[in-house]
């Protein structure tokens, strides 16, 4: 998942963890992934809403950021949830579209599959990806689903985030073994959106590229607002619009 290591950081961070609805009050059966090791996962261990109150996923809702890096490239970078929902291990999976452009033209084009289980994990399934030049695909690398080719699915927002924690967020072999730290419960964050306090702040990292290092940072009722690379790049992808359908 760490496709664009690019960034969202704030310059300023806020989170405590404030458990939402359907998410606490339940001694968790599943544990949060590592590394390669198999998770066990069925239909009965999951819910149909996505509802954690770090990256709630109502279909409808809709986040626009902007990506730029130091030498003042920028892209936009629109991500939505769909109606629709794919099928993996059994499980349905919730379908996020995520588009990239920059100067109107298309960059990348993603689907992105997540699901929650009963105890407010949110996991996520895989991706289907496609990389553009000159409105031609170039390359799908990084696409993977969990259970074909020894692809494990992992966890992108625990249910009750507590600092020290870690995780694997997806793995597939030589392609896909990002994992996540929890860093912080109680930071702030600034992005042309807003303003947002009780933020969770989660490093992200990947054996396959020792250097890199992100970090992230999501807001209650929101998701993700800030994302900054701090090594092995240094972009910084920001909240600029959110829309969530009425309840």
């Amino acid at each position: 998942m760490i496709r664009r290591l690019a960034g969202l950081i704030v310059v300023g961070l806020v989170a405590s963890v404030a458990p939402g609805v359907g998410v606490a009050a339940v001694t968790c059966p599943i544990g949060l992934p590592q590394g390669s090791d198999p998770a066990t996962l069925g239909p009965a261990d999951f819910v149909e809403r996505i509802d954690n109150p770090f990256w709630p996923m109502a279909p409808g809702t809709t986040w626009v950021y902007r990506e730029a890096d130091t030498h003042g490239n920028e892209q936009k970078v629109v991500v939505k949830v769909k109606e629709r929902t794919r099928e993996i291990l059994g499980i349905s999976a919730t379908v996020v579209r995520d588009v990239v452009s920059q100067d109107g033209e298309l960059v990348e084009d993603t689907l992105d599959w997540y699901a929650q289980d009963v105890c407010g994990n949110v996991w996520y399934m895989g991706e289907s990806t496609k990389e553009y030049e000159n409105g031609q695909v170039v390359t799908t690398a990084g696409s993977w689903e969990a259970g074909v080719d020894g692809a494990l699915a992992g966890v992108v927002v625990p249910a009750d985030p507590q600092v020290g924690m870690a995780y694997r967020q997806e793995y597939l072999a030589d392609e896909a073994e990002d994992s996540a730290e929890v860093l912080s419960l109680d930071e702030q964050a600034q992005v042309p959106y807003g303003h947002f306090a009780e933020v969770l702040l989660t490093k992200d990292f990947t054996p396959l590229h020792p250097r890199v290092l992100e970090y992230k940072l999501y807001a209650e009722g929101i998701g993700p607002v800030l994302v900054l690379g701090v090594s092995g790049g240094s972009d910084r992808e920001e909240l600029l619009r959110f829309e969530a359908p009425s309840p």
